[in-house]
């Protein structure tokens, strides 16, 4: 299953935050110090923890200023439900119910909703269509014909077992009859085994698919010496050192090689978990390349009062740098070192878990220099999220993917009257929230781009290739172009449009172009009410057509953009095979039977091709741009 949403009430700071999104790969928790990141991540771990076993306690997690008075107003605060997520079925989920139950019976968007009580203890619905069901246990077990149509009329399997019980007793001397009342009573006892209804059935399928919560935080790094005997032994550990005992079973170490008395046999396999986590800190910690793992072990064997022989030994982590011929113990190390090592060897019990486990990270990498928390970044979508969803908190700017905004959510604090509250809507008037989404893309662009003082903002690379090539080429004829002291910034999509807006159009002079759509551009319009950008500086493409819905694409001629269209992925698409009036993006990919198609590629063969294919531009598409960039340069100063 995958987490889809999650929604914390009543947990320390949390009273009845609204359900909160979960992107299906990373999710980035944003937010100042006691905001609540942590507190969310502790509420959604204690529903289904991978490591130890944490719990829900009213003394310790109950909103402290409520407790007392929510006992005194006889709230039963047991039933109180802290956490509760929706879960996704998968296809593999879907196949095993349907094996059971039939086609049909999770239904498209459907998902099991999940909760925890401070009893501990999980209430769900299924999502899943009894009705359904049922109707394909009736489709493989015949009845008596004349019962037949009222039994279709039943829609659950609480209904059904009644009435075949009632027509087993009725029918003891129709001998037919009574056989095929029976063999499907026989059939649902079968199918339900020992739960007694539907729900319970889906319940015994579902509960070992439900992702467990694997919870990292700086308390869970690994400690410099560790008795090995304890940590393979004992089921009472505490996190670093069940840090400790992920390291030594990492590779499938097995524990009779670990507490054999054969000091060579047991060197020989804590060398084997040294190279597989060295070759992962080689690819993943740029900072150093020449660090090599180095475990070592002390041992001391002595009789038991049994008189049998007892292995009392220690591992001592230590790490070889090459750089500096020498050798440190682990925890003389950077404690950026540590946590990225840590978590390696921590996650390693859990990379190949199926079902995958949901990554919990409290403030990651938060030692790591900006460089390091950048190859952290990379380490999460190249390793962790191929498999498995990430949640991690972060107040660092380093730790925010500039081109990835659309996985941010915001944490806040609003006080004892609304408590803690998470939004994916950075229209925030909380600085101190901003600044690492701030600080982010603005080092992203000062990366990639000299930002002027006016900027117009536009979706993509494709509207950037089409506005600077044709205003180039228009000036170069003496006729209407862009003004030369506009910048243009591509960011990424139009949906990102309102984030760049409201993270640094108060910083610069901004004039957004953006295609005209049937739903409208609200969140722009929003913002322009609101005092973040003024609506003369929002220019729509469908104004320059006059007309309510157009991209840019639509400003060129329909056989001029076919040319782009056909050049770009060889085809021979004409003008007359597309149908409608809506955007000429919209009607090529109806035609060719997709979603969409890389509107990059188009303005790809006019950047290549461009002498040949400008020249041949027709007056209507040079006015229309004109005319737009007319539009643009008069909001200049403004």
């Amino acid at each position: 299953m995958k987490l889809k949403t999650v929604q914390v009430r009543m947990f320390r700071n949390f009273l009845n935050s609204s359900e909160v999104k979960i992107d299906e790969k990373v999710t980035c928790l944003v937010g100042k110090n006691e905001s609540g990141k942590s507190a969310f991540l502790n509420a959604l771990w204690r529903l289904n923890p991978a490591r130890i076993s944490p719990t829900f306690s009213i003394p310790d997690h109950y909103p402290a200023w409520l407790e007392k008075k929510h006992r005194i107003e006889g709230i039963n605060q047991k039933e109180v439900t802290p956490i509760e997520v929706s879960l996704e079925w998968e296809p593999a989920d879907v196949k095993l119910i349907e094996k059971k139950f039939g086609p049909g019976v999770v239904t498209a968007g459907g998902a099991l909703r999940l909760r925890m009580d401070y009893d501990n203890q999980y209430i769900w619905e299924s999502g899943c269509n009894e009705g359904q069901a049922l109707r394909n246990f009736l489709d493989k077990h015949s009845l008596p014909s004349d019962a037949t149509a009222e039994y279709a009329t039943l829609s659950d399997f609480d209904v059904l077992k009644i009435r075949l019980d009632e027509d087993v007793s009725k029918n003891s001397e129709r001998a037919e009859d009574l056989k095929l009342f029976s063999n499907a009573q026989a059939a649902l006892k079968t199918l339900l085994g020992k739960n007694e209804s539907f729900d319970d059935a889906i319940w015994e399928l579902a509960e070992p698919r439900i992702p467990k919560f694997f919870y990292f935080a700086d308390y869970s790094k690994l400690p410099y010496s560790v008795k090995i005997q304890r940590v393979l032994k004992d089921s009472n550990l505490d996190e670093a050192e069940t840090t400790a005992r992920a390291l030594l079973k990492l590779g499938g170490t097995e524990d009779e090689y670990m507490l054999t008395p054969d000091y060579e046999r047991r060197k020989r396999e804590l060398e084997n978990v040294a190279n597989v986590l060295t070759d992962d800190v080689n690819k993943y910690w740029s900072q150093n390349p020449d660090l090599r793992v180095q475990p070592d072990i002390t041992q001391r064997t002595e009789k038991t009062n049994q008189g049998q022989q007892s292995v009392l030994d220690e591992m001592k982590l230590r790490i070889w740098d090459n750089r500096h011929s020498l050798s440190l113990p682990f925890t003389d190390h950077s404690t950026g070192f540590q946590w990225f090592f840590s978590f390696l060897a921590a996650f390693s019990e859990y990379d190949h878990r199926d079902p995958p486990v949901v990554i919990l990270l409290d403030e990651p990498a938060v030692g790591l220099h900006a460089k390091a928390q950048a190859d952290f970044l990379r380490f999460i979508e190249e390793r962790l999220a191929k498999r498995c969803q990430v949640i991690y908190t972060t107040h660092s700017p380093f730790m925010v993917q500039p081109g990835k905004l659309e996985r941010v959510r915001l944490v806040e604090d609003h006080g004892k009257d609304e408590g803690a509250i998470l939004s994916s809507d950075v229209l925030t008037r909380d600085r101190d929230t901003l600044f690492p989404l701030q600080g982010a893309l603005g080092y992203d662009l000062v990366q990639h781009l000299f930002i002027a003082e006016n900027n117009v903002v536009v979706e993509g690379t494709s509207d950037y290739a089409y506005l600077k090539l044709i205003s180039d080429f228009l000036a170069s004829k003496s006729r209407t172009s862009l003004d030369p002291k506009w910048s243009i910034i591509p960011v990424g999509g139009a949906d990102l449009i309102p984030t760049f807006v409201a993270l640094l159009g108060n910083h610069l002079k901004v004039t957004v172009l953006v295609d005209s759509r049937k739903e409208g551009n609200q969140r722009l319009e929003r913002m322009a009410k609101d005092g973040y950008l003024e609506k003369q500086r929002i220019i729509l493409v469908g104004d320059v057509l006059g007309r309510r819905t157009g991209d840019i694409e639509d400003l060129f001629e329909i056989d001029e953009y076919l040319d782009l269209y056909n050049r770009a992925f060889e085809k021979t698409v004409t003008a007359d095979d597309l149908t409608g009036n809506d955007p000429i993006i919209a009607r090529i990919a109806r035609f060719e039977g997709v979603e969409r198609f890389d509107h990059g590629r188009p303005a790809d063969v006019l950047l290549r091709e461009r002498e040949a294919i400008l020249s041949r531009l027709s007056e209507n598409t040079l006015k229309r741009f004109e005319e737009l960039f007319k539009r643009i340069n008069n909001t200049l100063g403004k």
